[in-house]
């Protein structure tokens, strides 16, 4: 099978969470006998130099970085008030990554191209005209619930305005998108659930128009043979794959971990985490410190900004982006990931879990997941809750033992990330047409 992706940023380095998701089938098909070509928007808040990445991946990916811009423009903005269309959506329209979309496709057959996530979903018509192959959209995140939970938390109400009009917008795209596409792979049941929903109620809206229609006159005869089409070809199958780890590459041995000890990993330039973090600053983090003035919570992250950089908080340490995540994990004892916007599935917790460490989490930050409160995880949701799930934790290691073996078992058990790339190239093979 011979599969295109194209990526919303460089899959390579794989060292957050969009990345490394992406990088989970790229190379997981490519072991499993496949041919994979990789096109990938190359911006400035993941700038990847192409002499960066390894020959090796160069050869078995083809990998090819396109420089979009897509730095936010006050006037841009402004003007895309007026227009209707997602602004969010709109940056990733570039005629010199289409040129070479068109190159590509005319350069062999795919049978599948795979878009990573909605913004690459303009490139849509690109490909039904010059290609035949399936069209499959891997949605990382229900995008505008994201921004639709960060509207929620914004205070001041013409930031709040703003942000509710780019989700809506996003929303309206997102809704009209799906129908446009051979196959959805959603990386959450949840999230599978939500675009079945949406796709037996546009369905249904079709049907609508059409019964309306069969009482008008003859010459309506045409749109009906039309919506008809419409109806038979709307429903895109619609699947859950998560994302997925090697557990051989997380040891868990926490024996040479820092215990107690808290920390939170991940992209600190992703609003929700940035949010998140200061949450857990203001709220909880005194309290804790008065009650374990020992007690030390580490922050590692890529793109960290300066307000996190210039921390200047007790026993707060700052690390910024650390050059081996795998042995950071190993490292230390508890992770914290107190979010409360976002959608799809938190990368680092399925890292976690698979080094066995005790996860204490938001619900939002643990959705997507299957896990079992107080077993394989610890959901906190008020300061309260988290005073209480981190005193717990630190003052009895063999808790955090018992709740990280649990949490190992179910990494091996569900984001075993060769079983993950069995059921794509399944669902690939069934798809209609």
């Amino acid at each position: 099978m011979r599969v295109l992706f194209l990526c919303n940023k460089s899959p390579w380095p794989p060292k957050e969470g969009g990345p490394m998701a992406m990088n989970m089938f790229i190379e997981g098909l490519i072991e499993s006998g496949n041919e994979v070509k990789v096109l990938a928007v190359n911006s400035f808040k993941f700038n990847i130099s192409a002499d960066d990445i390894p020959a090796a991946y160069h050869r078995k990916t083809g990998i090819e970085l396109i420089d979009v811009d897509l730095r936010v423009r006050p006037v841009d903005a402004f003007l895309n008030l007026f227009t209707g269309q997602s602004y969010h959506v709109k940056r990733f329209i570039s005629a010199n990554f289409r040129k070479r979309l068109i190159a590509i496709l005319a350069s062999g057959e795919f049978d599948v191209v795979q878009l990573e996530t909605l913004f690459m979903c303009p490139y849509i018509d690109t490909i039904r005209k010059h290609s035949k192959a399936k069209i499959v959209l891997r949605a990382h995140n229900i995008e505008h619930f994201i921004w639709e939970r960060i509207a929620d938390e914004t205070k001041n109400p013409v930031k709040k305005w703003y942000i509710r009009h780019l989700a809506d917008t996003l929303k309206n795209y997102e809704q009209k998108i799906i129908s446009q596409v051979d196959g959805l792979v959603a990386i959450t049941p949840t999230d599978a659930e939500y675009f079945n929903s949406l796709k037996k109620n546009q369905k249904s809206n079709l049907k609508f128009q059409k019964s309306n229609l069969k009482s008008q006159i003859s010459n309506l005869k045409s749109q009906i043979s039309n919506l008809k089409s419409q109806i038979s070809n709307f429903a895109p199958p619609v699947i859950d794959i998560p994302f997925g780890i090697n557990p051989s590459k997380y040891p868990h041995n926490n024996a040479r971990a820092e215990f107690p000890s808290l920390f939170s990993l991940g992209s600190m330039n992703w609003i929700p985490n940035q949010e998140g973090i200061r949450w857990f600053l203001d709220n909880v983090w005194m309290d804790i410190h008065n009650q374990f003035p020992g007690l030390k919570y580490y922050l590692a992250g890529r793109e960290m900004p300066e307000w996190m950089t210039s921390l200047n908080l007790p026993n707060v340490i700052v690390l910024g982006e650390v050059d081996d995540a795998v042995s950071f994990l190993a490292s230390k004892a508890i992770m914290i990931v107190p979010l409360f916007s976002g959608s799809g599935i938190r990368v680092k917790i399925v890292e976690g879990m698979a080094a066995g460490k005790t996860i204490i989490s938001t619900g939002i930050g643990a959705e997507g997941i299957g896990y079992t409160h107080l077993k394989n995880i610890l959901i906190a949701d008020a300061p309260c809750e988290f005073f209480e799930m981190i005193s717990i934790c630190v003052t009895d290691a063999t808790l955090c033992e018992k709740i990280g073996g649990e949490a190992r078992k179910l990494a091996e058990t569900d984001y075993d990330a060769q079983i993950l790339v069995q059921k794509l190239t399944a669902f690939y093979q069934q798809l209609p047409g």
